[in-house]
């Protein structure tokens, strides 16, 4: 990087000079993607020589001197042009609401996670008795078209989880079926957390879910259900009716380690760079993604992004270690509590006192849905299923599958004793997802 004043502004601006050579073909052009906190730009090359990016005017003090000090990241679309377009266009299809989508969501999942996709016996919708469903049974459900299906596609290849979406049963003081759900879409198009009776929550997953829901209810032990406080699960309930879905920490429950959760080619620099790009295009939408969580996580307030990766460097640490700080669950937000679909159905786990003496010392919104279906709550004793479980399949499933074409997997499924700080350390590489004991 050759600094200069070339602007005349106060801090003036720079110069990145690079040398690209020995093409590996006359055709071979390098794409590469340049990025501070401040901005990403791109270059591409063609020709075996110096090139140069300019850089006419930093942004301030803050990124001339963080330039100074870190330089300027740079990312090779390994691809070149033409790769990365290929690229682009087999992930663009894993989010329309089409057949080929569809198509394109398994043929990820099958390719990258070893998922199996098998076709289940008609019919694929179960003919259920809501008297077998229990307050507590947990719902995990796995979308596989559109919008959510693309978006759960990579939840899932990031942190080696079969399903993509979860929700809880409640039965009320009448007896009255409930399904607990954070990120249902309200009326006004918004995800918030709500409180839906068991009939409402079926017929919108049955006739109007555009995504084909593939869902399985996973019944709780009979031992874990009698210590399930229905009073207290439902007090938990009401009093996060109606907030917003939780944005804030989603993606901490995925990250827990510097470089053992990204699958190549992520990692915590492109990580940083997407949110730098998301800051510039939709800075309202960062802040509720990500930017609350880093400023809890340094005890600041306010700062911006760009701010926040200064403020890290001041600090002696780096944005892949800030990264990976737990999540507490009593952190306040700017709309109050923050619960993703799985930290709501485990606080209210938490709070019933499926947790026992060690709630204190579990932060649920570490969790993934892996590691909410991996926990030893559930039942495993395949003849106190109901009898509707799974009896249309000629594969018996350790839980009751109620709608799907496909079979659904959840590798790891009832193993796992809690312990104090679970979660918190744990890597997530695929295509095996191996993870330490008691991390």
């Amino acid at each position: 990087m050759e600094f200069h004043n070339k602007s005349e502004s106060e801090f003036g601006g720079g110069t990145l000079h690079i040398k690209v050579n020995k093409a590996h073909s006359w055709t071979c052009m390098d794409l590469y993607v340049f990025a501070t906190p401040y901005r990403v730009t791109w270059d591409y090359y063609f020709l075996s020589r110096e090139h140069t990016l300019e850089f006419k005017a930093w942004e301030g003090k803050a990124e001339y001197e963080y330039v100074k000090s870190k330089g300027v990241s740079i990312f090779l679309m390994e691809a070149g042009m033409l790769g990365t377009i290929q690229a682009l266009w087999d992930v663009f299809p894993l989010f329309t609401n089409t057949g080929w989508g569809e198509n394109s969501n398994v043929a990820f999942l099958k390719k990258h996670m070893s998922a199996s996709f098998e076709e289940r016996p008609e019919p694929w919708v179960t003919n259920i008795s809501t008297d077998d469903i229990h307050s507590g049974d947990f719902l995990a459900i796995s979308k596989i078209r559109g919008r959510w299906g693309g978006f759960e596609t990579l939840e899932k290849w990031v942190s080696g989880s079969y399903a993509g979406h979860s929700a809880v049963c409640l039965r009320d003081s009448e007896g009255k079926l409930w399904v607990g759900e954070s990120g249902h879409e309200n009326e006004e198009g918004e995800d918030i957390i709500a409180m839906l009776p068991w009939d409402e929550w079926w017929e919108f997953e049955l006739n109007k879910d555009n995504a084909n829901p593939h869902i399985a209810l996973l019944p709780l032990h009979p031992d874990i259900r009698a210590k399930f406080n229905e009073s207290a699960a439902w007090e938990y309930a009401r009093s996060m009716e109606g907030k917003p879905y939780g944005y804030h920490n989603m993606i901490f429950s995925w990250i827990d380690t510097i470089d053992g959760n990204y699958p190549p080619p992520l990692d915590a620099h492109l990580v940083a760079s997407v949110m730098t790009v998301w800051n510039q295009l939709r800075p309202s939408y960062a802040a509720n993604l990500w930017n609350e969580a880093l400023n809890l996580r340094l005890g600041t307030e306010g700062l911006d992004l760009p701010d926040i990766l200064v403020e890290t460097e001041k600090r002696g640490s780096s944005f892949d270690e800030l990264l990976t700080i737990p999540e507490k669950d009593d952190w306040l937000y700017s709309d109050g509590k923050s619960t993703s679909c799985i930290a709501f159905v485990l606080e209210m786990y938490k709070e019933a006192g499926l947790f026992g003496s060690i709630a204190d010392s579990i932060q649920v919104t570490e969790f993934t849905i892996k590691d909410a279906y991996m926990l030893r709550f559930f039942e495993n004793n395949s003849s106190r299923l109901p009898k509707w479980c799974n009896d249309a399949d000629d594969v018996k499933l350790p839980f009751c599958q109620i709608r799907g074409k496909y079979r659904m997997e959840l590798p790891g499924y009832n193993t796992m004793d809690p312990y104090p700080h679970m979660n918190e350390r744990c890597p997530s590489l695929p295509p095996k997802y191996l993870r330490p004991r008691n991390c």
